[in-house]
C-alpha cells in the first residue's frame, strides 16, 4: 500500500490560486494565514467562511518564513499531508473508462512535476503515476507550480515503474512513450486505455520502458533547437492524444 507523505512540519500551500483550489477541492486545511498588508480575493475569503476554515492575520514576515519564499501573494494555507491514490484502483478506473494516464519516469525537478500535473488536469487526464525512488515528492513547490491542479487529479506512487506499466498492459492498457526517434506523433492513432510516459530531464525515458512500450511517439521539430523541456514536450503530446480520444468518442 502506498504511504502518505510524512512531514515533521505542516504542509504549506502559498499563493492565492493554489489556496483557492485547495479550498474548492475539499483538501483538509488546518488554517489559512493572510498577511496584514494584503488584500485577498473575495472568492478566497468566501470559501474560507463557507468551509469554516480558521483564518488568521499575521505579519507578512511570518507568511514568508513559513512558506520559505517571498512569492506568497500574502496568503498561505497549512494543510494535512497529501495522500497518494492506490495504483490498482486507479488502473481499474482508467481501464474501465478507456482513459489516459500520465507516467513520470524519474522526474526530479518540482517545477516540471508541477507543470506536468497541471497540464494533465487541464486536459482531463484520469491520473498521474510516479516512482517512489529518484523522483520529486509532492511538495510545496509542486503545489504552487501546478496552480492547485494537484488537488483535482489522483497521483499514485509505485515501487517499480516497469512492473506497474506491465500490469497496466496485462489489464488491457497500452503504453506510449514520448521520445526522440519514434513515429511522428501526428501519424499515430493512439489506442485506449493509454499510459503516456515522459522521461527525466537529463536522460529521457529509460531504455527498459522504451523497449516494452507499444508505441514510441516523437514530436516533429523544424527549428534549429532540437530539444524541448519535458513539460513542454508532454503538453504537446498530451494535447494531441486527448484530441484523438475525444474525436473517437464523438465519431458516429
Amino acid at each position: 500500500m502506498d504511504e502518505p507523505i510524512k512531514r515533521d512540519a505542516p504542509f504549506v500551500i502559498w499563493g492565492r490560486n493554489p489556496v483557492i483550489e485547495a479550498l474548492q477541492s475539499g483538501q483538509p486545511l488546518e488554517k489559512v494565514l493572510i498577511a496584514h498588508d494584503s488584500h485577498p480575493p473575495r472568492a478566497l475569503l468566501a470559501l474560507v467562511d463557507e468551509q469554516r476554515v480558521k483564518l488568521q492575520k499575521v505579519p507578512r514576515q511570518k507568511i514568508e518564513s513559513l512558506a520559505g519564499t517571498k512569492k506568497t501573494q500574502g496568503v498561505i494555507a497549512l494543510c494535512s499531508p497529501i495522500h497518494y491514490a492506490e495504483f490498482d484502483e486507479l488502473v481499474a478506473e482508467v481501464v474501465a473508462k478507456k482513459g489516459v494516464l500520465l507516467v513520470l519516469d524519474h522526474i526530479t525537478d518540482p517545477q516540471n512535476v508541477g507543470g506536468l500535473i497541471r497540464t494533465a488536469e487541464v486536459l482531463g487526464l484520469d491520473g498521474v503515476v510516479t516512482p517512489r525512488e529518484r523522483s520529486c515528492p509532492l511538495n510545496e513547490v509542486v503545489v504552487k507550480t501546478s496552480a492547485g491542479a494537484l488537488f483535482h487529479i489522483p497521483v499514485a506512487k509505485v515501487g517499480n515503474l516497469r512492473q506497474a506499466l506491465k500490469t497496466f498492459q496485462e489489464r488491457g492498457g497500452w503504453v506510449a512513450v514520448i521520445e526522440k526517434g519514434g513515429t511522428p506523433l501526428t501519424r499515430i492513432d493512439p489506442p485506449f486505455p493509454l499510459a503516456i510516459v515522459v522521461g527525466s530531464e537529463g536522460k529521457g525515458t529509460s531504455k527498459m520502458i522504451v523497449e516494452m512500450a507499444d508505441v514510441v511517439a516523437s514530436i516533429s521539430m523544424r527549428g534549429r533547437v532540437t530539444s524541448l523541456n519535458v513539460a513542454a514536450a508532454a503538453a504537446i503530446g498530451l494535447h494531441h492524444i486527448v484530441e484523438c480520444r475525444y474525436a473517437a468518442e464523438t465519431t458516429p
